[in-house]
């Protein structure tokens, strides 16, 4: 039997490629509360005809004022939940495993277009190292098969760059440009970016190449932001007016964080120490060779590291392109300081590290517990239409994806802690009560038994093993365990 090759492209490929479709399968459910209801809960309910979060102004709720929401990725979303549905797919989970599989089918091209750029600028060796840790890294296969605006832009950004690098002719730039601008419809803060790839053009006066590149970013943005828009609120870039005017007011206090170095701490973190001190280094010793490359990574992480709202998804769209630049950048020094026992050394104790937290985070089925109390009535068969979500044990009540249950139209009412017990909305009869925690549940059952006798429990959902372990590393992740109950009463 021939042996691998485990220095070419193609083996580093299928090899991502496994962990991804592995991921795909069993890592079910949604990272954080953007993934999922910004994106999945608003384009699976436009295919079947409601609005779930008040976006278009024809909705019933909505507020007729854009809320600064790109609709490109989300769209793209909705195309997929149209088409699957036309084929007869309708089962939540079987539309999100299809979902996973084609983002981790595309996330493969963060690897190709990785591996291309650094053969291009460095060395052969050096690319098969990105193309390697990239394929692998503990948390790209996870992310890769999310829904993350965050995640999704990178393809275009690097596929823009490698454009930008690996053709003379001029013409190119405009296709790289174009890249970058459905980059930015997907996440503005990547016009960050844009400018500052723009700007290196500008300062070494190459016009011809500034303007083409800015003008394939502008006519994208025209199109997906100014025409988009036109056709659904009557004037162009009505979302994007609305999101720069939100974040720089509302925004500025949302997740505050005056730790101006979190997000290269963040970049350097995912592969521990020694080796995220080293590709810092390098990043830092790469300005002048690739600056090109530099200049806008560079802007991107100190816009968003001054910018007061902090999360650390902000920064993955530059992560790969980061990494490119921290090795071929501490490749000299390597030769130089005579560090290359340091280097191997370090890249050693990142694999140790590294493949264990890939197993795990590849498995993961995180948010389980909220997605299979709400799979339960679609699996059943069972239409809420009365729904009291019972957290009076729990610090609050978390959000429940009803695209899992299949149904979007209920009502939904809220028990915690602060209001008296049964004495929510007296004489409103529910059909199913969720109750959230474990915290004094057979005592909060009994109480609810003395209003509904006859009620029984329909489904336990504990939360997954990343859930449990984030939510004992701080109690604030309410990850929590579920019991669905069902009132046998007929909701009046």
């Amino acid at each position: 039997m021939k042996q691998p090759d485990w220095t070419s492209l193609k083996t580093i490929l299928i090899a991502a490629l496994v962990v991804r479709v592995i991921a795909a399968i069993f890592s079910q459910g949604y990272g954080m509360h953007d993934d999922h209801f910004l994106v999945i809960e608003a384009a699976a309910s436009w295919s079947d005809g409601y609005d779930y979060n008040h976006w278009l102004p024809w909705s019933i709720g909505s507020t007729g004022q854009p809320e600064g929401h790109s609709f490109t990725y989300v769209g793209i979303n909705y195309i997929y939940f149209v088409i699957a549905k036309f084929f007869g797919i309708a089962d939540p989970k079987l539309l999100m495993l299809f979902n996973r599989l084609l983002h981790g089918i595309f996330s493969l091209l963060i690897v190709y277009l990785s591996y291309r750029i650094t053969e291009k600028i460095s060395t052969k060796k050096a690319a098969q190292t990105i193309g390697w840790i990239l394929a692998l890294l503990w948390l790209l296969p996870y992310l890769s098969v999310r829904n993350l605006v965050e995640v999704a832009c990178i393809p275009f950004i690097l596929g823009s760059v490698w454009l930008a690098i690996k053709y003379d002719s001029k013409k190119y730039l405009l296709a790289a440009g174009m890249l970058m601008g459905v980059a930015v419809s997907f996440r503005y803060q990547v016009g960050v970016f844009a400018v500052g790839m723009a700007a290196v053009y500008f300062f070494k006066k190459e016009w011809k190449s500034f303007f083409n590149y800015s003008g394939g970013v502008i006519i994208v943005f025209i199109i997906t932001q100014g025409i988009v828009d036109m056709l659904i609120w009557g004037y162009p870039f009505a979302e994007f007016i609305a999101y720069f005017t939100y974040n720089s007011n509302e925004g500025t206090a949302y997740i505050p964080n005056n730790n101006i170095a979190i997000y290269m701490l963040v970049l350097g973190g995912i592969f521990g120490l020694p080796l995220g001190a080293l590709l810092i280094l390098g990043f830092f010793k790469s300005y002048k060779k690739y600056v090109l490359i530099f200049v806008p990574v560079l802007l991107f992480i100190l816009f968003h590291s001054f910018y007061p709202s902090k999360q650390e998804r902000f920064i993955m769209p530059v992560f790969p392109l980061f990494l490119v630049l921290g090795v071929v950048g501490i490749l000299p020094l390597l030769e130089k300081l005579n560090w290359k026992k340091w280097w191997n050394v370090s890249l050693k104790i990142f694999w140790i590290l590294n493949i264990p937290i890939l197993m795990a985070a590849t498995f993961a089925y995180t948010k389980k517990s909220r997605v299979e109390a709400m799979y339960y009535f679609y699996e059943t068969g069972q239409k809420p239409r009365k729904l009291l979500l019972e957290a009076s044990g729990e610090t609050d009540v978390s959000m429940l994806p009803k695209f899992y249950c299949g149904k979007w139209r209920y009502g939904v009412l809220e028990h915690k802690k602060d209001t008296p017990l049964l004495t929510v909305f007296p004489g409103y009869e529910y059909d199913f009560i969720v109750f959230f925690g474990e915290e004094n549940l057979k005592n909060r059952v009994d109480e609810y038994r003395t209003i509904y006798p006859k009620m029984e429990l329909g489904k336990v959902c504990e939360p997954g093993f990343v859930d449990l372990f984030l939510r004992w590393l701080n109690p604030r992740n309410s990850n929590e365990y579920i019991e669905v109950w069902k009132t046998n009463e007929i909701a009046r």
